[in-house]
């Protein structure tokens, strides 16, 4: 079951994507995918670690402009509902340990759901505090997370 959204604390954002939910999971925990979509191209991602169980790392690295790969999301997977739902959190790295204090904490609850058209797709971003909700709708949540959504799409819709 998923927490209610908090209007001062979260952010959210919602779709339906043209194809159906085992394809756009895939999209999501295959990381040969997932690289294809995770970040606004023409930036590159590359999947360190991804530990699909309760515990396990999630690692990317982002490139710009073809440079080298630095440092991009470094989180912990709380829950793995398969073809339902994906938890994260940069508040803990894996094995469940507490992260260095990342720039903001934030935890995801992704969401697939049949559609008559698809994938009914849900991103609930929760943060600790309304200043952490402000800085990352400051810094682009819904320009970010709406163009790596669009990219999922357009992948899935290709595949599905």
């Amino acid at each position: 079951m998923s927490p209610s959204p908090n209007p001062e604390l979260d952010l959210l954002l919602s779709r339906v994507i043209k194809a159906p939910r085992s394809v756009v999971w895939k999209a999501w925990t295959t990381p040969a995918s997932f690289e294809q979509w995770w970040v606004p191209a023409p930036a590159r991602c590359k999947v360190v670690e991804m530990d699909l169980r309760p515990g396990g790392a999630l690692v990317t690295r982002l490139s710009e402009d073809g440079g080298d790969f630095m440092p991009h999301m470094t989180g912990c997977f709380l829950a793995v509902d398969d073809l339902q739902r994906l938890v994260f959190t940069n508040a803990l790295v894996g094995g469940w340990r507490p992260a260095e204090a990342p720039f903001l904490n934030m935890t995801a609850l992704i969401t697939l759901r049949d559609h008559p058209l698809g994938t009914d797709y849900s991103v609930h971003v929760m943060h600790m505090n309304p200043a952490d909700k402000n800085k990352h709708q400051e810094l682009g949540f819904f320009e970010g997370w709406g163009t790596v959504t669009e990219q999922l799409a357009a992948l899935a819709e290709r595949q599905g």
